[in-house]
C-alpha cells in the first residue's frame, strides 16, 4: 500500500529489481481491447468474412514474428521462445476450424467469431486441473485480442515504438513484448504490480540496465499518465510528486554513481581478485555470436555459457551443422585465447523449435519434468551428433569447451561422453581438425547430480550450476508462477547446501566450479557464493563491471565467515540480510551510496 509521506510525497513500495534512480512522467500502459458485439450477415457475405480471418491471422503471425525477433536481440533467444506458444495458437486447427465453421453456420463477422470461440476455449482451459494448461490462457487471450484488432484494423491508442518524450512506464506487468515495441532512448525506467527479482521483466531490465521496481501492487490504479515521480531502483520506490529537498538527496546519490561508473571502466582490464588475493573468473553469459562483441567490451574472461538454443527457435527448419559451426566459430576465434563454454541443446520443456523435422506431439503434463536437455538430445542423436561434430570443429579456431545440461544421472554423461568420442574418431577420419584434449563439463541443475556430483566428477573438467533449475528442482517452485514466486528462494538452506556438497566434490577430484544462473548476476548472492568456495562466475556482459567491483572489494576470509553463518543458519532471511549487509559495506556505491 502506498504511504502518505509528512511532506505530502505519496510513496508506493515494491521490489528493486534493476538499480538505478529516474525522475520523469508516467506513461500508464494498459490492455488495448475493443468491445466486439455479435453482428449478423447476408451469405452472400461469408467469402469477404473468411478473407477478413484470413487477413487478420497473416497480421497476427507478423507481428508475432517481429516482436519475437526484437526481444531475441534485446533479450535473447530464451525470453524470445515465450512467443512459441502464442504463434501455436494461430496453428490450432480445433480453433480455426471453430471459428470457420461459426461464421458459415451462424452467419456472424469474423471477429464476433473468433472472439467467441477463444473465449470459450480460454474457460475450457481455466476449469482444468492441470496448472501448465491454465498458465495456457493468458496466451490464448493476448493472441485472440491480437487477431481481432488486426480484423477490426484496430492500432495501439499509444505508439510505443516512436514516443515523444522522455517516460517512467507503469502496467499492471510488462511483457516481453510490450518491452520489444518501447522505444529505450525514451523509457527511463518502468515499474509493475506483479513480478519478483527473477521474472521476465526483472530479467530484462537488468540485462538492459533500466532501473526497474515490481511488486507494486496497485501502481497501476494509483498512478496516471502525466504524473511526476521519481523511481529508486535501489531501494524499490516510487514517489510520486517529490518534494525539492527529496529531488536533492536523490541528486546527490545519481552523481555519486556516475563516478561509481567511472570507477567501473578503471577496472575494465584488472582481474576479479579479492582483497586477499583469490583469485575468481569472471566469465559472460551469451546466447548470439554477435554478444562476443559484448563480452569484450564488458571486461568478460570469455563466455562461461552459450545458450545455443537461439540457432534452432524461431526457423522453420534446422540449422545445419556447418551454420553452427559458423557461430561457434565466430565466437571462439573473437575470443581466443579466452574459454568459451558451448552448452549443447538446452531444447525441450517449453523451448521446441517450429521444425517438421523434429516430432510436435510433445505435449507433457509437467515439461520441465519431461523431454528436455541432454534426454532430447540423446534421443534425437542425429540432431545431437551434427551440434557436436560443429563444437568440435570450432574448438581448432579458439579455447572451447564442451557443456552438458541437465544431467541427472551418470548414464546419461557416459552416452554423451560416448558421442563425442564417435564424432572425434569422424573428424579425425575425415582429416577435420579439432582441439583432442577439448574440455567437458555438466551442468548441475538437478539434486540428483549433487548427489552423484563426486561420481560425475571423475570423468568431466569442471562443474557449472544452473541456480535457476537447481533452485527450482530442490524447492518444486515454478519461479514464473506468480502465485508461488515468494516461495523461489536462492538463499534457502537447502540450496546452499546443494552448492556446498558440489563444491567439495569436484574439488575433492580436482576439478574447479562456476556458477552461471541468476545466482550470479545478484551481487547480494556474490559473497555468499564465495564463500561456498565457486570458482567462477558467469553473468549478463552489462553486469561484468559491478560484479568485479564487489570482488576486488570483497575479502574471501569474511565471505568464508558469512558462508560458514549461512550452512549452520536455519533462517533463508537472516542468510540474505547478512549476506546484503557484506556487500553494502564492501561497495556502497552499488545500492545508490546510501551506506
Amino acid at each position: 500500500m502506498p504511504q502518505r509521506a509528512a511532506t505530502g510525497e505519496t510513496i508506493l513500495r515494491g521490489i528493486p529489481v534493476s538499480t538505478g534512480i529516474c525522475v520523469g512522467k508516467v506513461l500508464l500502459l494498459g490492455l488495448s481491447r475493443v468491445q466486439v458485439g455479435r453482428q449478423e450477415i447476408a451469405e452472400a457475405d461469408l467469402p469477404r468474412q473468411l478473407e477478413r480471418l484470413e487477413q487478420g491471422l497473416l497480421a497476427t503471425r507478423q507481428q508475432l514474428l517481429e516482436i519475437q525477433q526484437q526481444v531475441t536481440h534485446a533479450m535473447g533467444a530464451k525470453d524470445a521462445s515465450i512467443f512459441d506458444a502464442h504463434l501455436l495458437v494461430l496453428d490450432d486447427p480445433t480453433l480455426l476450424e471453430g471459428v470457420a465453421r461459426m461464421i458459415a453456420d451462424e452467419r456472424v463477422t469474423a471477429e464476433w467469431a473468433f472472439h467467441t470461440v477463444a473465449e470459450r476455449f480460454a474457460r475450457t482451459l481455466e476449469a482444468l486441473p492441470d496448472d501448465y494448461l491454465r498458465e495456457r490462457v493468458a496466451d490464448l487471450r493476448d493472441v485472440a485480442t491480437r487477431v481481432v484488432n488486426n480484423i477490426l484494423d484496430h492500432h495501439e491508442a499509444v505508439d510505443l515504438a516512436h514516443l515523444k518524450e522522455p517516460c517512467i512506464v507503469i502496467a499492471h506487468d510488462l511483457a516481453p513484448s510490450i518491452t520489444a515495441r518501447l522505444d529505450k532512448k525514451m523509457v527511463l525506467g518502468f515499474g509493475t504490480d506483479v513480478g519478483g527479482k527473477t521474472s521476465h521483466t526483472a530479467i530484462m531490465a537488468r540485462s538492459l540496465r533500466i532501473p526497474a521496481v515490481v511488486g507494486l501492487q496497485t501502481a497501476s490504479q494509483q498512478l496516471h499518465t502525466g504524473q511526476s515521480v521519481l523511481l529508486d531502483g535501489f531501494n524499490g520506490l516510487i514517489i510520486l510528486s517529490p518534494t525539492d529537498q527529496t529531488l536533492f538527496e536523490y541528486g546527490q546519490i545519481e552523481r555519486r554513481q556516475k563516478s561509481f561508473e567511472q570507477r567501473l571502466q578503471e577496472i575494465h582490464d584488472q582481474p576479479a581478485v579479492t582483497l586477499d588475493g583469490a583469485q575468481i573468473t569472471l566469465s559472460a553469459n551469451v546466447e548470439e555470436a554477435s554478444d562476443a562483441a559484448e563480452v569484450k567490451i564488458a571486461g568478460g574472461e570469455g563466455v562461461g555459457l552459450f545458450r545455443t538454443e537461439f540457432l534452432f527457435l524461431n526457423r522453420s527448419t534446422l540449422p545445419s551443422e556447418e551454420e553452427q559451426y559458423q557461430a561457434y566459430r565466430q565466437v571462439a576465434a573473437e575470443l581466443n585465447p579466452q574459454p568459451v563454454i558451448i552448452r549443447t541443446l538446452d531444447l525441450g520443456g517449453d523451448k521446441l523449435p517450429n521444425t517438421a523435422s523434429i516430432p510436435q506431439d510433445t505435449a507433457e503434463m509437467n515439461p520441465f519434468l519431461g523431454w528436455r536437455a541432454i534426454r532430447y538430445c540423446l534421443q534425437e542423436s542425429a540432431i545431437f551428433r551434427a551440434q557436436l561434430r560443429a563444437i568440435l570443429r570450432a574448438s581448432a579456431e579458439g579455447n572451447v569447451k564442451i557443456m552438458y545440461p541437465m544431467i541427472s544421472g551418470l548414464e546419461e554423461l557416459t552416452q554423451s561422453n560416448e558421442l563425442v568420442e564417435q564424432c572425434k574418431a569422424e573428424l579425425r577420419s575425415a582429416g577435420v581438425p579439432f582441439d583432442e584434449n577439448i574440455e567437458i563439463g555438466a551442468m548441475i541443475e538437478i539434486p540428483s547430480a549433487v548427489m552423484i556430483a563426486d561420481s560425475l566428477a571423475k570423468r568431466v573438467k569442471f562443474f557449472s550450476i544452473g541456480t535457476n533449475d537447481l533452485i527450482q528442482y530442490t524447492l518444486a517452485v515454478d519461479r514464473l508462477n506468480e502465485k508461488i514466486a515468494y516461495l523461489y528462494d536462492p538463499t534457502h538452506p537447502a540450496v546452499l547446501k546443494l552448492i556446498k556438497l558440489t563444491v567439495e566434490a569436484a574439488h575433492r577430484h580436482g576439478i574447479w566450479v562456476g556458477v552461471c544462473g541468476e545466482m550470479a548476476t545478484d551481487p547480494a548472492m556474490v559473497p555468499l557464493l564465495l564463500g561456498l568456495g565457486v570458482d567462477e562466475l558467469s553473468t549478463t556482459p552489462p553486469l561484468v563491471p559491478p560484479i568485479k567491483y564487489i570482488i576486488r572489494r570483497l575479502k574471501l576470509a569474511d565471505c568464508r565467515e558469512l558462508a560458514d553463518f549461512a550452512l549452520a543458519c536455519e533462517s533463508s532471511a537472516e542468510i540474505l540480510v547478512r549476506s546484503q549487509a557484506l556487500v553494502a559495506q564492501a561497495a556502497p556505491d552499488l545500492f545508490g551510496g546510501a551506506h
